[in-house]
């Protein structure tokens, strides 16, 4: 895990907690033949659905798309609305849209990399019937949803 990068979320996290934003992300759930990609950041100890903030100017369906090829170099189809949902940790109010991706391709031997901005530390896919212990809480929750067929719906991330 990067030292420099895990410093950086730190400094943000005491940022947060001064000024108590308001933020809107998206996170994709891309799923294909029993399997899932999944990200694990330099800077958290956890596997994580890909995903990040939206920028300015951009729509929520723009941003899942720019944030599946940054974090693993995906390239997206059709994109199901899974959910909305909300988490109010680390001081900010954060707002996540959940998107589904059954149509995606990622460029051979991306898995197992890191990516070039280096704030992705592995890109892997995983059998969604043999997830790492170490996902994080909320990915787990989205997952267990999927897995069940819950249809889209409203909650705390």
């Amino acid at each position: 895990m990067s030292l420099y990068a895990r410093a950086r979320y730190k400094l943000s996290q005491l940022g947060w907690f001064l000024t108590r934003p308001l933020t809107l992300g998206v996170r994709v759930l891309l799923v294909r033949d029993g399997r899932v990609v999944l990200v694990r950041h330099t800077y958290r100890d956890q596997w994580y659905l890909p995903g990040g903030g939206v920028k300015k100017g951009e729509t929520l369906a723009e941003a899942a798309r720019r944030e599946a090829r940054e974090e693993v170099g995906a390239t997206l189809g059709a994109l199901e609305l899974w959910g909305a949902y909300s988490t109010f940790d680390e001081m900010k109010s954060d707002h996540v849209i959940l998107f589904l991706c059954r149509d995606w391709t990622i460029p051979a031997g991306r898995a197992g990399q890191q990516d070039a901005q280096h704030e992705i530390e592995r890109v892997e896919l995983f059998p969604l019937d043999d997830l790492p212990a170490e996902l994080s809480p909320g990915t787990a929750r989205r997952l267990e949803e999927y897995r069940r067929g819950a249809p889209p719906y409203i909650a705390r991330w």
